[in-house]
């Protein structure tokens, strides 16, 4: 629970402080089992359980307006203001898209898991996850591209969606210079 509301907390200043752009918080490094140096950092997505999803929301937005600069404004909006409150609505499995095709979605995902290391704000997380293709009937699917659309309207069908469902047993927090 520690990481989730860590994860809420940097999310929600990125909606409020720096106009959503992802930073080092929520793009973490990634490493394929027996490796040392990271494949690259990816850009990865919080989402809320089902039970509290506002998919719906997100798609009513995203359908509201054809305007690229009003779409992004009332995501930010609605982003920066209630929605990381409580981390106990949020799935701690992380989601991410990747472009149809993708030879880095399909390593990763044939790997089966992969190690994610983010590092911001004085505090380190090593999380050992198992990677997911997830189908697009799958609600965390759907709750990751209904948001990827407000803020890339562009997002080509046939997106690809991992998700990466964290080991806590295996994974570690640190904050550094401890």
């Amino acid at each position: 629970m520690t990481f989730l509301r860590w994860q809420c907390r940097v999310r929600q200043m990125a909606m409020r402080d720096q106009e959503g752009r992802p930073d080092d918080a929520i793009t973490p490094a990634v490493f394929l089992p027996g490796e040392d140096d990271a494949m690259g950092h990816i850009i990865t997505l919080l989402n809320k359980s089902p039970g509290y999803s506002v998919t719906a929301e997100l798609d009513y937005m995203a359908a509201k307006t054809n305007d690229p600069a009003q779409r992004r404004d009332q995501a930010l909006q609605f982003l920066a203001a209630g929605y990381y409150q409580n981390a106990v609505e949020f799935s701690d499995i992380l989601t991410a898209t990747f472009p149809p095709g993708s030879e880095g979605a399909k390593t990763l995902h044939e790997a089966g898991h992969v190690t994610l290391v983010f590092e911001a704000f004085n505090q380190r997380f090593d999380l050992k996850c198992k990677v997911w293709r997830l189908a697009a009937h799958i609600p965390l699917h759907a709750a990751t591209i209904a948001h990827n659309r407000l803020f890339n309207p562009a997002l080509p069908p046939g997106t690809e969606v991992l998700g990466f469902e964290p080991d806590w047993d295996a994974s570690s927090a640190v904050a550094p210079g401890r």
